[in-house]
Formats: structure tokens, C-alpha cells, sequence
């Protein structure tokens, strides 16, 4: 089994039909280390801001742009599109490198990204 970001971010923020833990253990290991622009989240930590935002976002999807997986390294960058519930529409390109868990899971995340005009 080996998961790709994208899944996760639809289950997660865009089409959540099961509780933050579920789809948790679905993509990302217990010892999960995700890094976004410098700041550093265990899982727990993760889990919670995941559950913060499903909340405010009404509608949205993701676009991978380039994709590789070489063993249990893992490069990604996609388009991040959402409209959350005040309205607000963000338009992100986001780069993904990842390490997979044994399990094929996700062990660590690093992202970073910045806005795209619309």
C-alpha cells in the first residue's frame, strides 16, 4: 500500500465522511512529523489544525501538477484550490517531499507553497 497526498487532502479537507482519526490512520504513521513553511506538527497536532479547518472550508479540490515515488521517498506539487466559508477563495501551488513508513504510510512531510493569482 502506498498513499499519495492528494488523497489525503480530499479526505481530509475536502470530502470528510469519517472522524480526523480514521482518515489519520489511513495515510499518515503514528510517529508522523509534518512540516509546513518551518513550522513543525506531530500527529496529534496535525490532526487537531486538520480538524480546525474542515470546518471552515465549504468547497475545494486538488490538481497534481508532477509526481514521483522512488522507494520511500516521495515528491509531489499540486494546486490547492478552496473556498472557505467567509467567502475567502485560496489558489495555492504546494511542493510536497515526503517519507513513507514501512506500512506505506506517511512517516514525514515537508510542504511549502505560495498563492497563485486567479
Amino acid at each position: 500500500m502506498v498513499v499519495h497526498i492528494r488523497d489525503a487532502v480530499n479526505d481530509l479537507a475536502f470530502a470528510p465522511r469519517e472522524p480526523v482519526e480514521v482518515a489519520l490512520d489511513r495515510y499518515y504513521a503514528p510517529d508522523l512529523e509534518w512540516r509546513s513553511d518551518g513550522v513543525v506538527k506531530d500527529r496529534a497536532a496535525f490532526g487537531a489544525m486538520v480538524a480546525g479547518l474542515q470546518s471552515q472550508i465549504v468547497s475545494g479540490g486538488v490538481t497534481v501538477l508532477d509526481e514521483h515515488i522512488d522507494g520511500n521517498r516521495y515528491a509531489e506539487r499540486h494546486l490547492y484550490e478552496a473556498t472557505l466559508t467567509d467567502g475567502t477563495t485560496l489558489h495555492r501551488e504546494i511542493y510536497v517531499f515526503g517519507e513513507y513508513a514501512e506500512d506505506g504510510r506517511f512517516r514525514r512531510v515537508n510542504e511549502t507553497g505560495f498563492d497563485v493569482p486567479r
